[in-house]
């Protein structure tokens, strides 16, 4: 399975190329293709410091998403709406949103847009066979590349696809010890996304890191 990643070079994209590409191939897309080669030469040499091989090619976020069978928005919410109407070729493809619109004052607070979350805003945006999946919303951004530590929490999957959403959670569950939950459907999704700004919030004010998700 291919897995693109477009905004492979962040800390979340670059993070979950570290964390899939042992088991899939991954595909790492930038605007600027040297970006994404970069990242991935830094990923090699990450984890054959861990005694892992790896699966990787860096590339630009069209070429991502043209070689990919499963693509990742590993993006900022206030760049989806530009970076995807530069991108085609979602037909067919499931597409993963781990994108949540934030904004912060005195403290984090969940700004959707006009269709009630990233997720169906992303999904109105593509084309009608492409198949949208809210997952990995609320795992903390700087864990993903901290090899050497586990990933202890519940992944909520939201799709309107049974198939779709069984795919993604098999993913989530080859990911360290990620444990995925059927969310429901991609509706739910502004449910999913408005935890993180609650995490966020929690983890300032308490003095905490990383908080997450962990269904007991």
């Amino acid at each position: 399975m291919k897995i693109g990643i477009v905004g492979g070079t962040g800390d979340i994209g670059g993070g979950m190329a570290l964390r899939l590409s042992p088991k899939y191939d991954v595909i790492v897309g930038s605007r600027e293709e040297t970006k994404a080669i970069t990242t991935c030469e830094t990923c090699r040499e990450t984890l054959q410091v861990q005694g892992m091989e790896c699966s990787l090619i860096g590339v630009s976020n069209q070429c991502a998403v043209d070689e990919a069978d499963i693509v990742v928005l590993a993006i900022p919410f206030k760049h989806v709406a530009p970076i995807l109407k530069t991108l085609t070729g979602f037909e067919d493809k499931i597409v993963v949103s781990p994108v949540n619109p934030i904004e912060r004052t005195t403290y984090f607070y969940y700004a959707p847009p006009s269709e009630g979350s990233a997720a169906m805003m992303i999904k109105g945006m593509l084309p009608e066979s492409a198949t949208v999946c809210a997952a990995f919303n609320n795992i903390a951004a700087n864990r993903w590349k901290m090899l050497e530590e586990e990933l202890d929490y519940s992944v909520a999957v939201c799709c309107d696809d049974d198939g779709a959403r069984q795919t993604v959670m098999e993913i989530v569950n080859n990911v360290s010890h990620l444990r995925a939950y059927d969310a429901g459907p991609l509706a739910a999704a502004s449910v999913v996304e408005s935890v993180t700004p609650l995490l966020l919030n929690i983890a300032r004010f308490n003095r905490m890191r990383d908080v997450g998700v962990k269904f007991v």
